[in-house]
């Protein structure tokens, strides 16, 4: 063969080998890869993130949140979504930040490299606040589903969203509720030092000042432990009316059991990170007559809340723990914000998800200026026979 030709041969198997490679790069690339469908038809694949603690002492809080946005994907998978004129399937990327602030920038930072369209998450306002910075630099949407520090959206980050009330909302409500409903005079605080535990701490402690309320005592402990039998001897001591607790269902449930064991009866009371069905398994008996509250209304109050309820456990074969509703209607917040935008590009769809008004299971997702959402509900709730009695709701539509 003529050494030209076969040079010739040469070059074209080359630039074809490059063509080939360029293709597998691009099919990798997150939100840019395309598949075939199901009918052979040219599909778009579309890349959310997901974080959370799915490993250690509340993985059973991160679990229920990746279960909310996996559901969420699924049923948009299977209305076939059009953007951009093309078939769109919805694919999740979940990662465990263990709770922890320093896990979750580096997890953050796997998820934008990821390429993902936006983030679901985090769950702990902890590692939220944080991560936050690292999607608002990448130019990626995030919604939490359930991180509560007003530090999260008061950074004036536009790609920093959330659905459920936050700590100032529900501090206020806990505190006036406290000195009020529960006529407590004298109040031991305690929190875990966490964005989550101090900060909601903070909030009630100025609720209940300004209401009426002495603070005779400020404990602090860390989200390690679970042994408070000193925090709580000290509280004990100077008998107070009500103790409150900023910390998860992982602290608060074991500490309920050493609270009534010291024979200390006064008054508990916590926030949404206790008001679960892990404190009831944990507390046991010693649970009985704690009162806690959690942003929203009940989930059977919800607007759609009986049939999420079905269709979750109909899937994941198990109970709702908390923030399942909160992680699906932020998924579907997102994904309306991308149709409605036609466009599956933050810098497009972000103004589009500012002004979004979207009617989901726990409420009609909307948001102010700083990226919570408006209207947010407090509820009530007391541990009776066992149970979360639910007591009342404050805000939201009344």
């Amino acid at each position: 063969m003529d050494m030209r030709i076969l040079a010739k041969i040469s070059r074209q198997a080359c630039a074809a080998l490059v063509g080939v490679s360029l293709v597998f790069l691009v099919g990798g690339c997150g939100k840019d890869d395309q598949s075939v469908g199901e009918n052979g038809e040219a599909v778009r694949v579309v890349t959310i993130g997901h974080a959370g603690p799915l490993t250690g002492p509340i993985a059973h809080l991160g679990k229920d949140n990746e279960n909310g946005v996996r559901l969420a994907i699924q049923e948009a998978n299977e209305a076939g979504m059009v953007i951009a004129g093309e078939n769109i399937r919805f694919e999740m990327v979940s990662e465990d930040d263990e709770g922890n602030p320093q896990k979750g920038t580096v997890v953050a930072q796997k998820i934008v490299d990821a390429k993902v369209a936006g983030v679901i998450g985090h769950l702990n306002s902890g590692t939220t606040i944080p991560a936050s910075k690292i999607y608002h630099d990448a130019g990626v949407a995030q919604i939490s589903p359930s991180a509560t520090n007003v530090d999260y959206t008061n950074q004036g980050y536009n790609t920093a969203f959330r659905v459920m009330a936050n700590d100032a909302q529900q501090g206020v409500v806990l505190g006036k509720f406290a000195v009020g409903k529960l006529n407590a005079k004298t109040i031991a605080v305690i929190d875990d030092r966490s964005a989550y535990g101090k900060g909601l701490a903070d909030q009630f402690e100025l609720a209940a000042k300004a209401a009426g309320g002495e603070i005779i005592t400020r404990e602090f402990t860390d989200m390690s432990k679970t042994d408070f039998t000193a925090i709580l001897t000290r509280i004990k001591g100077m008998n107070p009316d009500l103790v409150f607790c900023g910390c998860l269902d992982s602290q608060t449930g074991p500490m309920m059991k050493q609270i009534r064991n010291l024979g200390l009866t006064s008054t508990f009371l916590s926030g949404d990170g206790c008001q679960t069905k892990q404190f009831l398994t944990l507390a046991g008996e010693e649970g009985e007559g704690a009162y806690a509250s959690s942003p929203g209304v009940p989930l059977a109050s919800m607007p759609d809340g009986p049939a999420f309820t079905e269709k979750y456990t109909k899937e994941f074969k198990q109970e709702i723990q908390l923030y399942a509703p909160y992680a699906y209607d932020a998924t579907n917040t997102l994904i309306a914000a991308m149709v409605k935008a036609d466009s599956f590009d933050s810098a497009v769809y972000l103004p589009v998800l500012a002004e979004i008004k979207h009617q989901g299971v726990s409420a009609t997702v909307q948001f102010d200026e700083k990226g919570d959402i408006k209207g947010g509900a407090i509820s009530l709730y007391k541990v009776t026979d066992g149970q979360w009695e639910y007591i009342e709701t404050v805000g939201g539509g009344d």
